[in-house]
């Protein structure tokens, strides 16, 4: 991973889900380059790449059928916007975090 890509890791609820997530972060960090993937997954990733940038107005992200589980990696700046922008869109719920020398990776709970 470089040092200009977020990733992020959704587990819980269904492929909608993961897919309001991702509109949430694209407020914030531009079209994913990788979407969530298709209806049998129970693990699904979306990339983002560049630096994340605040955007006029908010993206409607929509609501969640089910607790997501969504862990955010990429460098400290990335990994704090995405965590703001998530606690913003959603009920969430910090659970935990991990710092690499040029990385950080957090865990939130997203309620519905």
């Amino acid at each position: 991973m470089t040092d200009t890509q977020l990733t992020v890791t959704l587990s819980g609820g269904d492929v909608d889900d993961a897919r309001a997530v991702v509109r949430a972060l694209e407020g914030t960090f531009g079209a994913a380059d990788q979407q969530p993937s298709g209806e049998g997954a129970t693990v699904r990733v979306a990339t983002f790449t560049g630096e994340g940038r605040v955007r006029a107005g908010e993206v409607e992200a929509g609501s969640l059928s089910a607790p997501v589980s969504v862990t955010v990696q990429g460098s400290p700046q990335q990994v704090r916007q995405a965590s703001d922008t998530l606690a913003r869109s959603f009920t969430a719920r910090d659970e935990g975090a991990a710092s690499g020398d040029q990385e950080q990776e957090r865990q939130l709970l997203l309620q519905p």
